[in-house]
């Protein structure tokens, strides 16, 4: 950006302080994120070992999301915040001592555990962020808001796979986890030190269960958040190509685990150059167009990094997916602070969460199946056409979502 403007968000304390505590988090977990995808190919040489990282990530974020949003609403954020970045520092621990073998251990199954705590705290990361993020700005500069939010989030993606892809060419996995964990560290600080009025907390509270289940009526009888989350999460889930780079980079491009930064970085690298255009001219009319147009370039995308076999043009390819994912991330985090009532942000958040957060990692479990049963190749190319498929289902059934203009959300 060449100036700050009277009306961005930058200019806004809290916010700024707010982004440091989401791409310090997202450093920490996207590190520990590329060193185990290489620890543990390394250690089994199976492209489905992949796909198990990814499995036992989700399902544990999947059994404590529902509840984690319903802490959001009712206990303290930046506490609870600081609480889960504890437990990623934790987890960084934990696979130093592996790494190093300070922690004696056979096969995987330790590697996977850490993993299952990074997704039972991770799913507390995002919910915090949104709710705080709807107390620190005001509604008209939601939409510029969140271009900056994915900007700093995609920094985050592409730093944080570099950081890890070269430290472990050049130091070791050991110090790739130890760097991650002071990360994780300095997220639950920057949290403490945020200056901002927590809204009251209520002294009687719904039933949990009850409450849990408000938050899920209001998304599925939502057609344009569902449609948006839907059509966000079927993409993600059958255009997880990221997750099989380890393979690619080894049996098909014969590159290093520095190529792993550069490849796992580059679709961040185009989500964040797209995200500071949206930062600056945040899209409304035509909304709904631009997203569904944007995620079947997505798939496109995908299936051209499949067929690549020279290392630039499948980076090339990448970036370019980060260009479209990076429209529809601004796009429907826009959608889902403008269309939430901000006594269920912490709910409707987290179930936003079992949509996209945990469709990555599901992405990566389908990616990692289909490439043993029908081929690393082959198993991409699939993705790419059914995330092409997904956008035609979604532009039929959620016409509310094709036709959106944002205005009318305000």
């Amino acid at each position: 950006m060449s100036s700050i403007t009277a009306d961005t968000p930058l200019r806004n304390r809290g916010f700024v302080q707010l982004l440091s505590y989401r791409i310090l988090a997202m450093l920490s977990y996207q590190m520990v994120a590329v060193t185990v995808g290489w620890h543990v190919y390394e250690l089994t040489g199976d492209p489905l070992a992949l796909g198990l990282v990814g499995l036992a990530e989700v399902i544990p974020y999947i059994c404590v999301a529902p509840f984690a949003g319903y802490l959001v609403d009712h206990v303290r954020r930046r506490r609870l915040g600081a609480v889960a970045c504890l437990g990623l520092a934790i987890t960084a621990i934990v696979l130093v001592g592996i790494a190093t073998g300070r922690i004696a251990t056979s096969g995987t199954w330790l590697i996977y555990a850490a993993v299952a705590l990074t997704g039972s705290v991770r799913s507390f990361l995002t919910p915090i962020y949104n709710t705080l993020f709807a107390r620190i700005l005001p509604r008209e500069q939601y939409a510029r808001g969140a271009g900056f939010g994915s900007v700093v989030f995609q920094l985050g993606l592409v730093l944080g796979p570099a950081f890890g892809g070269v430290m472990v060419a050049w130091a070791g996995k050991g110090v790739s986890y130890g760097v991650a964990g002071v990360f994780a560290i300095a997220a639950g600080l920057a949290l403490l030190m945020l200056h901002m009025e927590e809204p009251h907390i209520p002294t009687e509270r719904a039933p949990i269960f009850s409450s849990i289940g408000e938050g899920l009526r209001f998304v599925f009888g939502h057609q344009i958040l569902l449609g948006a989350l839907a059509l966000d999460m079927f993409a993600v889930l059958f255009g997880g190509a990221v997750a099989l780079l380890p393979a690619f980079i080894k049996d098909i491009l014969h590159a290093g685990p520095e190529a792993l930064g550069i490849l796992r970085g580059a679709p961040a690298a185009g989500a964040v150059i797209v995200g500071l255009w949206l930062a600056r001219k945040p899209p409304e009319k035509g909304a709904g167009r631009l997203l569904l147009m944007a995620v079947a370039g997505f798939g496109l995308c995908i299936i051209g990094f499949a067929l690549s076999r020279h290392l630039w043009l499948s980076a090339a390819l990448l970036f370019a997916s980060g260009l479209c994912d990076g429209v529809s991330v601004v796009l429907r985090s826009t959608i889902l602070q403008l269309a939430t009532p901000d006594a269920m942000r912490g709910r409707v958040s987290a179930i936003n969460g079992i949509f996209i957060g945990s469709s990555n990692e599901l992405g990566a479990f389908e990616s990692g199946l289909a490439a043993k049963l029908i081929g690393l190749v082959p198993s991409v190319i699939f993705g790419g056409c059914m995330t092409i498929s997904i956008v035609g289902i979604t532009a039929k059934f959620a016409p509310k979502l094709r036709r959106l203009d944002l205005r009318e959300l305000h």
